[in-house]
């Protein structure tokens, strides 16, 4: 590879990655603004983050294979052009429903695209220890895209609109179409690759139903009908997905390997980082602008402090994994985690910045612990040859704790926020508190009630913290329920794995 070709490749891939993680966090800061636009309600906005990880997730698994059989430079091209088509429809939409398939349409192509990056420079660089600094560089990029994402959403909603989110993603794109077609050089391996599509379209409904009723809990209800059956039908579909994953020669899924128990404590990491941390920016965004008041650049700012602590820490996770070993690392920071979105659940619509800033920041620092080392000790507990499948299983773990939890969380956050609310109108003698209350919390209608509008509005706010409160309690849970599970299954007092991906590592007892 010559030298012009190579930074080249490495800025082009490094853009592809950047744009896809990137609308990950961005599009959170711009929620109330278009729940305003396009007149929908909670679900809605639930629908908008869900609809990008949800596709994420549920493809994630088969871009591995894509690659291998079409060609990665190809499988890698279309995902960007793809992406660029689904953020156009984003930006020009005037509903909802145009806005829910651009976001389907960047998630396929952004499952492409993450995966499909790392295995281009797999194939690019043979050499281990220039291998080793480029996908350090790429990872931290990432981190970086996800630094950005809430601050630069917050500027470009309140210069440009909430539609300039998603047309950023245009040139960005096409600059690296144009690198990427004379920088990446074709390679594919056909006779590896693998697809699975009755898997693929039996996880699809699965987590499709799951989400659907889930979200649709928080309007409807728990026991409604319209909650119940997606649920049910979800859980049929999960049941025959696993039938055919036992049966197919080559599944999606290997579920032989969750008979690892390292492989599988690292994939129910994975779901709990998702699940408790990578949606608080939907639940942050709310909280900032619906219950305290603030403009969606200073919400951005405000929300910082998680994502910059995380990716000061990733820098330093190799260092303290081999000082005192992954998987006390991994323990700590779940830890971390946990109690810091346990005090966050303590919070009240007045809480002072500074405690949640530390708060958020100690969340970061554990997401920063964790993140990185529980994908270095999962590369590490399967063979070389299993490691793609594995790096893309926890992917997908990732993406679906973070769609489940956006799905459940929010409908927890929005009835309690309901019931709260009417409640508190009642108390002021109004008829029609449910009503009103329905219109203040799940559309942000603050106009139909004969209270002032700045008084609904405090109400509304005050009610809304409440349900973010719970919403983190229950994060907190899950965050302690990992962590507790961590201990009690001997996980630190285990081995510590200081090989690569794909060695037999030596079995040496802990130092105590």
């Amino acid at each position: 590879m010559s030298k012009y070709r190579r930074p080249a490749l490495i800025l082009t891939i490094y853009l592809g990655t950047f744009i896809a993680t990137l609308d990950i966090s961005i599009v959170n800061v711009a929620l109330p603004q278009i729940q305003t636009a396009l007149q929908t309600d909670i679900g809605g906005l639930q629908w908008v983050v869900d609809a990008y990880a949800l596709c994420l997730s549920a493809f994630i698994l088969s871009a591995g294979p894509i690659g291998d059989r079409y060609g990665r430079k190809l499988s890698w091209l279309i995902g960007v052009s793809v992406f660029i088509a689904g953020s156009v429809l984003c930006g020009i939409a005037e509903n909802l429903t145009v806005l829910l398939i651009g976001r389907a349409i960047q998630g396929v192509a952004g499952a492409l695209l993450i995966p499909g990056a790392l295995s281009i420079l797999v194939h690019a660089f043979p050499d281990k220890k220039e291998r080793a600094h480029i996908i350090g560089g790429w990872t931290s990029f990432t981190a970086i895209s996800l630094i950005i994402g809430p601050i630069l959403g917050g500027v470009l909603v309140e210069t440009s609109g909430w539609a300039s989110i998603f047309f950023i993603n245009v040139p960005i794109g096409l600059f690296a179409i144009a690198i990427g077609m004379w920088a990446i050089t074709e390679s594919a391996h056909p006779e590896h690759a693998a697809l699975d599509p009755l898997g693929q379209i039996t996880s699809m409904i699965a987590l499709g139903l799951l989400t659907f009723g889930l979200i649709t809990a928080g309007g409807a209800g728990w026991s409604s009908w319209e909650t119940i059956l997606p649920l049910l039908g979800a859980a049929i579909a999960f049941v025959v997905f696993l039938g055919v994953e036992r049966r197919v020669e080559r599944p999606l899924l290997p579920l032989g390997l969750f008979r690892n128990v390292e492989f599988s404590m690292m994939n129910a990491t994975a779901f709990m980082i998702g699940f408790s941390t990578f949606n608080n920016v939907f639940f942050l965004s709310l909280f900032f602008q619906r219950a305290q008041g603030m403009s969606p650049a200073e919400t951005g700012l405000r929300m910082a402090p998680e994502f910059v602590a995380m990716g000061a820490v990733s820098i330093l996770s190799g260092y303290l994994c081999a000082r005192l070993g992954t998987r006390q690392i991994i323990v700590t920071g779940c830890a971390i985690i946990a109690a810091s979105l346990i005090l966050m659940g303590l919070f009240a619509a007045g809480i002072s910045y500074l405690y949640l800033a530390f708060l958020l920041a100690a969340i970061g620092i554990g997401m920063g612990l964790v993140v990185p080392a529980s994908s270095a000790a999962l590369m590490a507990s399967v063979p070389a040859q299993r490691s793609g499948m594995a790096s893309a299983t926890m992917n997908a773990m990732r993406q679906m704790g973070m769609t489940v939890g956006i799905a459940l969380l929010g409908s927890v956050m929005s009835n309690h926020a309901l019931s709260s609310l009417t409640a508190r109108l009642q108390e002021t003698g109004l008829d029609n508190a449910t009503d009103i209350a329905e219109a203040a919390i799940i559309r942000h209608d603050l106009t139909g009630s004969s209270l002032p509008v700045d008084t609904l509005g405090q109400l509304a706010g005050i009610s809304f913290a409440g349900g973010i409160e719970l919403a983190m309690l229950g994060a907190g849970g899950v965050a302690v329920f990992i962590t507790l599970a961590l201990v009690c299954t001997h996980y630190v007092k285990q081995p510590i794995r200081n090989s690569l991906p794909g060695q037999a590592p030596e079995e040496k007892p802990v130092t105590q």
